[in-house]
This record gives structure tokens, sequence and C-alpha cells, in this order.
């Protein structure tokens, strides 16, 4: 899973604000493929688990606090380059700071609840693919 595939989560923020299929679309429309995707309320543990890379950071509790606050979406997206593609798809983490036209610059609403994640290389998409997929659907979704 390499290249080609990379993981995305639409966070409570967006779902909760009936974007979540806006989104989808928008990525679809740059070229994106849904090749897997689930609905789900991640628990505490789930949610220190997925972000203990940042536990020593000082947002770290809030981010799970945020996580946890309502259903959120992981998918897997398959393209070119995908992380690249993806990172560039979703634009800043700051909204103000995103390109016209990203995921962030049109749904998200601050920096803090900015809609969506994507995993930042292709080491760390498979690691969170198989998070939230199990290798059976990951297999299914190539």
């Amino acid at each position: 899973m390499t290249g080609g595939i990379t993981l995305t989560i639409v966070k409570p923020d967006a779902f909760g604000t009936n974007k979540s299929g806006k989104i989808v679309a928008h990525l679809e429309s740059q070229g994106f493929r849904v090749r897997a995707a689930r609905v789900l309320h991640l628990t505490t543990a789930q949610a220190e688990e997925f972000y203990a890379v940042h536990r020593e950071r000082p947002f770290y509790k809030s981010l799970v606090t945020f996580m946890t606050s309502g259903p959120c979406m992981p998918l897997v997206l398959e393209k070119a380059d995908a992380v690249a593609a993806l990172r560039k798809a979703i634009g800043a983490t700051d909204p103000k700071e995103a390109e016209q036209g990203t995921v962030r610059a049109l749904f998200a609403e601050s920096k803090e609840r900015n809609a969506i994640h994507a995993s930042d290389s292709d080491e760390n998409a498979t690691r969170e693919s198989r998070f939230f997929f199990s290798e059976a659907e990951l297999l299914a979704a190539r």
C-alpha cells in the first residue's frame, strides 16, 4: 500500500454539519477514488492510540476530545502519488492560510476544527489505513 493509496478522515466537525458528502465529492472531482470507507464514533482509547504521535504536544488532549465528539468517516483513497496529492488537495491546517479551492478553504471552520485529516507519508498512510480497515478490506480495495 504505497504510492497510490492514502488515508483521510472526515472529522466530526464536517461530518456533524453535513459536509462529509461534499468533501468526498470534492476529492473525487480531484481524481481520487474511494477504495474503502466507514462511519464510526471513536472511543477515547482509539483516538489516543491513533494520535499517539502527538502525545507530548500541547494540543493532544483537545484533539482527542474533538475527535471523540461525534462521528467521523475514515476513507482509503487511491490516486497516483496519493499522499502528496491529498495533502495539496486539503490545504493548510489553518483554513485562513489554505489555498482557494482546497477542502479546508471550502469546508473548515478553524485551525482546530479543520474538517479533514490526511496521512503525511506513505508509511503513515499504510499504518493509519490498517488502524481503521482490516487487511481483507484493504486487499479488496486494490
